[in-house]
């Protein structure tokens, strides 16, 4: 998805070798809210190793005699990756799980007890912890100054290239199966539609950033005949301390959980933005989605589609800030761990990604 990918930062390309594997990919939710240790729920904090949450789940339907839907998850995690995520079931089938769950590659850290199950979207965000081979200690130096500056004014929150399959265009299918008028069946078809959901997203992103990259690169003049806006707009445009360019009729969340409001002051929504309390949201079209107004309708328009309605619509974080951001490097080994944490929903490949300037997707 990298062609449609524009990167926010201009700073020269880092060369470093990523590959997703268990052992140098980690990752950790971050639970919404503290479990109340008593209840009807068993909570399983759980540690895996090669295997998908969605074979996690069938692993422990087959070990208690539940079906799959009966079992709690807040997130998917991939298979290629040492993951931590959390799982409920009900506590009368306790019993069951502890004479039947045999696997090496699932390990119980913890348990305790809450009064309601995990639903998908109960966590705060994750944990990562990620090895990059192959870089040189200058550049170990200029990654962790940027991942620290990028902690400050934020990234752009792409959908990674996982959400489009092996080849990338699974979107593809997905658009096909939205425009068909038929009802979704099961969760492959959902999975299809989102990802098409996520590309229009993608490109929608994308565009506001070559938008904003025009205006921060370009004096007003040249900007204005670029972009084929008047002059005045783009010097009102300038002025915004942030980054990423706010419009009159963006829809703004506060960050990192809020409810949706539309942009009428230009400057003071900007300002508010840079603070980091606030970040603009980009359009998931679907069904009952809210779209933007004014001139921001106008930039996101060419990247709605009304006849998907099959799925439900959203608002996404356009803009997001990584915390926690420390790295330790090894001179001998030429490895850099990074460790950092991000809301959820975002994508680790993202972030280093807007760091390296390249596409970690293997070919």
């Amino acid at each position: 998805m990298n062609h449609i990918k524009t990167y926010a930062y201009n700073h020269t390309p880092l060369k470093f070798d990523f590959k997703q594997t268990i052992e140098r990919f980690f990752v950790e939710e971050i639970p919404l809210y503290t479990f109340t240790g008593t209840g009807n729920y068993l909570i399983l904090k759980i540690k895996k190793t090669d295997m998908s949450t969605w074979k996690l789940i069938t692993v422990l339907a087959k070990a208690t005699g539940l079906e799959e839907r009966d079992i709690g998850y807040a997130g998917l995690k991939d298979k290629n990756a040492t993951t931590i995520q959390y799982i409920s079931l009900p506590k009368k089938y306790e019993k069951e799980l502890n004479k039947n769950l045999t696997t090496e590659k699932i390990e119980i850290l913890e348990r305790t007890y809450n009064k309601s199950p995990i639903k998908i979207g109960h966590l705060k965000g994750n944990r990562f912890s990620i090895v990059l081979h192959k870089i040189s200690e200058n550049e170990s130096k200029f990654f962790n100054t940027t991942a620290k500056k990028m902690q400050v004014d934020g990234i752009p929150n792409y959908y990674g290239y996982q959400r489009f399959g092996e080849d990338s265009r699974s979107y593809l299918q997905g658009k096909e199966i939205a425009h068909s008028g038929k009802r979704l069946k099961g969760s492959k078809e959902k999975l299809l539609v989102s990802a098409y959901q996520s590309y229009l997203y993608n490109k929608w992103l994308g565009s506001r950033v070559k938008l904003s990259a025009i205006i921060r690169d370009h004096n007003a003049e040249e900007s204005a005949k670029k972009l084929q806006y008047p002059l005045e707009l783009i010097k009102v445009l300038a002025k915004q301390p942030q980054f990423f360019k706010l419009f009159i009729g963006d829809i703004i969340m506060p960050y990192p959980h809020g409810k949706t409001n539309f942009v009428k002051d230009m400057m003071q929504s900007a300002q508010i933005f840079k603070q980091g309390k606030t970040s603009p949201t980009g359009l998931l079209c679907g069904a009952n989605a809210l779209r933007a107004q004014s001139d921001a309708y106008h930039l996101e328009e060419e990247y709605d589609d009304a006849e998907l309605s099959s799925l439900k619509g959203d608002r996404r974080y356009a803009w997001i800030w990584p915390k926690e951001v420390e790295t330790k490097y090894d001179n001998q080994s030429r490895k850099l761990t990074v460790e950092f944490y991000l809301p959820k929903g975002s994508y680790a490949t993202t972030f280093l990604e807007e760091i390296g300037k390249f596409s970690l997707k293997e070919i």
